[in-house]
Order: structure tokens, then sequence, then C-alpha cells
């Protein structure tokens, strides 16, 4: 609500009341991210997260818990936030399994899963001095309220009621990548780890993130689509303006503007020999004429990200040579999408390109033979890997597992030599 206290007689929006004007605006409880009353433009009615209800977030719970053994309990934490500086911190961003599980956006909370306590949190006390300098966060009410947990406690209870939820159980499981001496330092806690009873989370959590549901597909499409809007005005921006570093700051600006919230990883842009390292970064030198450009990019869009790779001559066109080369690799990727069905794995894909690409190399003159040392010393990258929350998604599921109606994944062709 916003008063304003004004001498005389004051005009604000519809009511005139002496000295007091009211603001008549349906007034909201900021829990530090969207919600459908404070961001109708972004999440509608029912939704936890920006095209993802509270219903689907149910049922992620509900099937987690179907894989836990019984009398398991499954603790995940929140992502921690990362100093850049001692009071500058890095742009946080959630750990997926985290979010996945609850579709909290913001630091310091302890999610716990099991059969008898449903999904317990625990979040962190509102600071004065923090809530003065960085805005509002969520507390045990959101918990409750926005995020549909069973049970919600303070942060600082949780010494208090996870020995006994521990203790009760005979098997534990968390998030190795974000475990917290929060819990870990708990005696409950290590004793089950001393009898061997601990376990990484993300057998599970990857499992069920493997296949997407359609409202994560539609996401991913929407991630997808930004990028690929963006990668197409940049590509006509070249000729003009061909630095690696502008064409970063321009495929960075496109992509917000279509309503990406960040990158999903720093782009690589690297013009000439610079295409050949693989996670090239520093995007600092000038495009030499004549030489192709690879970019690899991708954006994320409300926790789903987007990755693509182009290769192109800012010049304008190809040389003969370069146009060779260029038409291999496009006919490759092509077969190699018609390729991407149920039943096939990325492995066997990853390796139809390996053969194209050998003999097509050894036409074209680059390779003198066809053996595999030879062509892994140019490309020693995978054809693809697994897409969803994280660039490379569900790290624990094999490149050998066959595909399923649902999993998404991105193909790296054009990193190829």
């Amino acid at each position: 609500m916003i008063i304003h206290l004004v001498p005389g007689i004051c005009k604000f929006r519809s009511q005139v009341l002496g000295f007091r004007s009211y603001c008549t605006d349906k007034v909201f409880v900021d829990i530090g991210q969207p919600t459908p009353a404070s961001h109708p433009q972004l999440l509608k009615d029912g939704e936890i997260t920006p095209g993802i209800s509270s219903e689907e977030y149910i049922l992620r719970r509900k099937k987690l818990l179907e894989l836990l053994p019984d009398k398991s309990l499954a603790i995940i934490a929140a992502a921690p936030v990362k100093m850049m500086t001692d009071v500058v911190p890095y742009t946080f961003r959630q750990d997926a399994d985290y979010s996945y599980i609850t579709g909290c956006q913001q630091a310091g909370g302890v999610a716990v899963l099991g059969h008898d306590c449903g999904l317990c949190m625990f979040m962190p006390e509102a600071d004065p001095y923090d809530v003065t300098w960085q805005g509002p966060t969520a507390g045990v009410d959101a918990a409750l309220d926005a995020f549909k947990a069973d049970k919600a406690y303070p942060l600082s209870k949780l010494h208090e009621i996870l020995p006994d939820m521990i203790s009760g159980s005979s098997k534990l499981f968390h998030n190795i990548q974000t475990a917290t001496p929060a819990y870990m330092k708990l005696e409950a806690f290590q004793k089950q780890a001393s009898c061997n009873n601990v376990r990484d989370i993300s057998v599970y959590t990857h499992q069920l993130r493997w296949i997407k549901s359609p409202a994560e597909l539609k996401l991913m499409k929407e991630s997808a689509s930004i990028a690929c809007q963006g990668l197409l005005l940049t590509m006509m921006h070249s000729k003009t303006y061909p630095f690696e570093g502008m064409l970063a700051a321009k495929i960075e600006y496109e992509c917000k503007m279509r309503g990406a919230q960040r990158m999903g990883f720093n782009p690589v842009v690297g013009g000439g020999n610079n295409a050949s390292i693989i996670h090239y970064s520093r995007n600092d030198q000038k495009i030499k004429h004549g030489d192709l450009v690879l970019m690899d990019i991708g954006c994320e869009l409300h926790g789903y990200v987007s990755d693509l790779t182009r290769t192109w001559p800012p010049c304008g066109s190809f040389s003969s040579a370069q146009e060779e080369l260029y038409e291999l690799i496009l006919e490759t990727s092509k077969q190699c999408i018609e390729l991407c069905k149920p039943g096939t794995s990325i492995r066997q894909i990853h390796n139809h390109s390996v053969d194209m690409l050998q003999k097509g190399l050894k036409d074209i003159g680059i390779l003198r033979g066809v053996g595999s040392s030879s062509y892994h010393k140019l490309n020693p990258t995978s054809i693809g890997h697994y897409l969803g929350m994280d660039v490379h998604d569900c790290s624990t599921i094999s490149y050998d597992r066959p595909l399923k109606p649902g999993v998404t994944l991105a193909q790296d062709i054009s990193r190829n030599p």
C-alpha cells in the first residue's frame, strides 16, 4: 500500500480524502520471486514457477517418493550464494534438483522429502539488514502457501527437528552438489554416513528429470526459439561488427530482450583458430576477413536452457574449402537428427557421426586414414548431450541408454572440425 501525506488536497488515483490519499492497487506479499499475484505477466494462477503448475511439482515429489526405498529420507539443499568479491555476489542460480522439487528460486533453504513427512522445507529467516539491502525472501509461510510444502520450519529449528527424522530412516539420500554443514554435521547424519547408509540423490532425480513433461517441453522450445532468433540477428550483425566480444554482447542482448533471464553459459565466440578451442571464453579478438566464426550459445528461460552452435563467415561468403567442409558437417548433422528417435542412444548417434566425418574428411584430404586416433585429435567431443534444467543435464544417465519420448538433447555437430 502506498500512502502519500501532502499539504492541502492531494489527488492520487481515483480517491481524494483531504490530506491523505491511498493506493487502491491489490496488495500482495513479496516472497522474493515471481508469483501469479506479483507477476501476472509471467505466471498463471496455480503456477509456482512460470509454465509449471503446483500440481506438477506435487506430482514430481510423489514420483520421487515412489523411487525412494521404504523408510528412506531425501535431503536436498538449495544452491549457496557464491561471492565475486567480499561484498559482491555472483548472480544467483538455483540448484536444478532443489528447483525441480520445490520451485523455490532462493538460497539458504533445505528440503526434506520422506514417506511419512512428505515435503518438509526448512526456510532461512529474514534478516532486517538483508531485507533492506536485497529485498524480501521466502519464509515458512511462503513454503506452505506458495511452494505447497506439507510442513515448514525456520532453518534455525533444523538441528532440533531433522535428527529425529534421520534416526527414523534406514537410508539417506542427499544432493552432494549442495551438501551443507547445517545437516551434515548433525550426529544423526554422521552416524548414518559411518554405516554407509548415505547415497547421492541424483541417481533418482536425474531419472525423473531425464523425461520432460509437456509443460517442460514447451519451455524448452521457447528457450530454443529465443536463442535461434538472437543468433540469426547476431549473424547479420557480424559483418559490420566482426569482433568476438561484440557478438557475445549482441547475442546476450537479443536473448534477454526476448524474455530469457540469463545465458545458459558464457557464450563461446571463436573467430579463426579460436573456434578450435572447445570452451573458448575470452571473446576478445577481432575476426579476420575471410575467417569463419563459431558461436556456441544458449539461454535460460524460467529454469530451462537451450544450447546451439553455428559457424559462418562474417564477410558474407565461404571459400571453396570452407564450403566443402561446411557441406560435410551439414549433411552429417541432418542424418544425425534423423536418428534422434526413441530406441536410439546418443552413443549410436555419435558413432554414426564419427563414421561419416572420418570418411568425409578422408575424401576431402584432411585425414590420410580412417583411424580413430587421428580423428579424435581433430574432434575429441561427443556428438551431443542431454539438455534440460542444466546444459549438460542428467549427467548420471548413460549415453548408452535408449532415448524415450520426452528426452531432450543438444546436437553439437557444428563443434566438429
